[in-house]
């Protein structure tokens, strides 16, 4: 199996789920290549190289320079042939969601998308992938090469290995005439401290128990002490009290960290969805019979405005000592 994962920066900064997705792509063995798509990117592409590309496929052009996704897809094209990968990967996010849809139909190709697992079975490549609102796995596959895949952000965790510097591979990249027609006029950054929501090992969230968007500095504080992002439902975004960005659930980002607190958060299966990929799920909550209980690791019963401060306040005294 040939592998090529398309390695997404931000900047400088290779991101940490394509990274996991590279870790994945290794276990599973064969000749595995990350490929990086931009301008001056060299530098970022030897990043990988810490974490187990020995080879980097580089479009390297100022052209590329504006985070759009058809020139990606023509650049990605060349790649794949230059490469003659016969699956390719791909860390879910805004951009490569985008990318892959359109480099699936480019090549005419099968995409498998929010998968959680890939394995082999023998000579099969099979994906995993939530189903029934992610009440059940269901096992899928290809038909044809090359087989593309979308993974769940969060999904894999990025591994150092200590290797060096990777073979980088320069690829010319000759972009369609329709790909140029989309400029970026503008790329506003959120503003915002702390990990993100998909690289963070910790994540407070807050819901409606909060009781009004005042309260938010509780959830907030609290994931200051531990180090965490915070998260927030759709009612409250709906309501105005946090920025959108920070939804998770069905119809926001699906997050896989370490810690889950949930706090003022019944439990309603459009959140679930999201966040129940979490590795131990906490949910502060005063009413005992909130859905959420069902399948939180740890349930505190009681009022989170009291509760959450107390725990703030503990955090910090275990940190100081």
């Amino acid at each position: 199996m040939t592998t090529l994962v398309f390695l997404e920066h931000h900047g400088d900064e290779l991101l940490r789920g394509s990274l996991g997705v590279l870790a994945k792509a290794l276990s599973l063995g064969g000749d595995v290549a990350g490929a990086v798509v931009g301008s001056d990117v060299k530098g970022v592409a030897a990043q990988a190289g810490r974490f187990g590309a020995s080879r980097v496929y580089v479009a390297d052009d100022p052209a590329l320079a504006a985070p759009l996704a058809q020139p990606r897809v023509d650049a990605l094209e060349a790649i794949g042939r230059e490469s003659r990968a016969d699956t390719i990967l791909f860390a879910n996010s805004v951009l490569a969601a985008d990318v892959a849809a359109g480099l699936a139909a480019r090549l005419d190709a099968g995409l498998n998308w929010d998968l959680v697992d890939v394995a082999l079975d023998g000579e099969t490549l099979v994906g995993k992938r939530p189903a029934l609102e992610d009440s059940v796995y269901v096992d899928v596959s290809w038909t044809s090469e090359p087989r593309l895949a979308l993974f769940r952000p969060g999904t894999f965790d990025a591994q150092e290995t200590g290797g060096g510097e990777p073979e980088l591979v320069d690829v010319p990249v000759a972009l369609e005439d329709f790909s140029t027609r989309a400029t970026m006029l503008e790329q506003a950054h959120e503003e915002a401290s702390g990990p993100s929501l998909e690289d963070a090992d910790v994540i407070v969230a807050g819901g409606r128990g909060l009781g009004q968007p005042e309260n938010f500095a509780l959830v907030e504080d609290l994931a200051k002490a531990l180090g965490g992002a915070v998260a927030a439902t759709r009612a409250v975004v709906d309501a105005g009290w946090y920025p959108y960005a920070a939804q998770v659930g069905q119809t926001g980002r699906t997050v896989s960290p370490k810690l889950y607190i949930a706090c003022g958060i019944s439990g309603a299966i459009q959140h679930k969805v999201g966040m129940q990929g979490a590795g131990t799920i906490v949910a502060i909550n005063k009413d005992p019979n909130a859905p959420i209980f069902e399948f939180a690791d740890l349930g505190v019963v009681g009022d989170l405005h009291q509760i959450v401060p107390k725990l703030t306040e503990l955090v910090r005294e275990r940190k100081g000592g």
